[in-house]
C-alpha cells in the first residue's frame, strides 16, 4: 500500500505534464461556443439553354403577281422629270398558303424613269415608271422589280404594257378651237360687211384659231394623287419569314380620291 501510494506520488506530476501538452489539441478539436454546421457546398451553374434558331424559310412571291397600291404623291408632266420619285401604299394584302406575306398600308417606292410633255403640234403627254421598294409596317424593306399595268385617275390616261402612262390627245379640243374662232370671225365680219365680210370673218377666225392651236400645248398626261393602280412584279420576289407577321391583314390608309379631270 506504501508501494503504490509513493508511486502514484511519484507519476502525478508526468500525467499533469501529459494533459498540459495536449491540451492546445483538444480545444482545436472542440472549441467553445456553440457549433453549427458547415454550409453545404455551392451548386454547379446549370448551363443556360441554347437558343432557338432563327428560321431560315424563305417566302417566294412569284413573278406575275399583282399588288393593289394607291398614289400618294401626284404626278404631271407639266413639271415631273425622270428621276423624281414616286410613292405608293398597297390597298389590298397578299398571302400565299392562308397566310399573309404582305399587308395592307405597306408602302412602296419607285421612280420616273422619263417624261415627256405634250407638243404644240402633235405628240401627247407620257411618262414611265417603275417600283424598286418594298417596306413593310414593321420596318422591314426588300427590293422590288415592278411596273404599273392600269390606273384609274378619273382621266382619259390610258398605260401600256411597260408602265408608261400616256396622256390623252388633244384633236378634238384643236377642232372645238378652230370652230369656235371661225364662228365668231363670221359674226363679226358679217356686222361689219354683210355677206362679203361673212366670208373674210370666218377665214381671219380660222387662222386665229390655228394659230392658238400652235401655241397651246395637248393636254398634260397625269396622275393625281389617290390614283389607283395595279402593278404587277416581274422577278420572283424573296421574303424572310422571320420578318413576316403572317397573322397581321395590316391597317388600311385613307385614301382621297382623285380630282375629276
Amino acid at each position: 500500500m506504501r508501494d503504490l501510494r509513493f508511486l502514484t506520488i511519484r507519476l502525478a506530476p508526468l500525467v499533469l505534464a501529459c494533459l498540459a501538452a495536449f491540451a492546445p489539441f483538444t480545444r482545436a478539436q472542440q472549441p467553445d461556443g456553440p457549433q453549427t454546421s458547415p454550409p453545404p457546398p455551392a451548386a454547379a451553374p446549370q448551363p443556360a439553354p441554347a437558343a432557338k434558331p432563327a428560321s431560315t424559310e424563305k417566302i417566294r412571291i412569284p413573278s406575275g403577281t399583282h399588288v393593289a397600291v394607291v398614289l400618294e404623291n401626284g404626278i404631271s408632266t407639266r413639271g415631273a422629270k425622270a428621276g423624281d420619285s414616286v410613292y405608293f401604299h398597297t390597298s389590298f394584302p397578299i398571302t400565299m398558303n392562308n397566310r399573309v406575306v404582305v399587308p395592307v398600308g405597306s408602302y412602296l417606292r419607285g421612280e420616273l424613269l422619263e417624261t415627256k410633255r405634250p407638243g404644240r403640234v402633235k405628240g401627247r403627254g407620257e411618262f414611265r415608271m417603275r417600283l424598286d421598294t418594298l417596306i413593310f409596317p414593321t420596318g422591314y424593306t426588300v427590293d422590288l422589280n415592278a411596273a404599273p399595268r392600269t390606273a384609274d385617275s378619273g382621266g382619259k390616261e390610258t398605260m401600256d404594257s411597260e408602265g408608261k402612262v400616256i396622256g390623252a390627245g388633244s384633236k378634238g379640243k384643236d377642232v372645238e378651237t378652230v370652230a369656235g374662232t371661225t364662228a365668231t370671225g363670221a359674226g363679226i365680219g358679217a356686222i361689219a360687211d354683210g355677206p362679203k365680210g361673212l366670208g373674210i370673218g370666218a377665214g381671219i377666225g380660222a387662222v386665229a384659231g390655228l394659230g392658238a392651236i400652235l401655241l397651246t400645248r395637248g393636254p398634260e398626261a397625269e396622275l393625281p394623287r389617290g390614283s389607283t393602280l395595279d402593278i404587277v412584279l416581274e422577278h420572283e420576289l424573296l421574303l424572310d419569314s422571320n420578318q413576316i407577321q403572317f397573322a397581321n391583314v395590316g391597317t388600311p390608309q385613307p385614301i382621297t380620291p382623285p380630282r375629276a379631270q
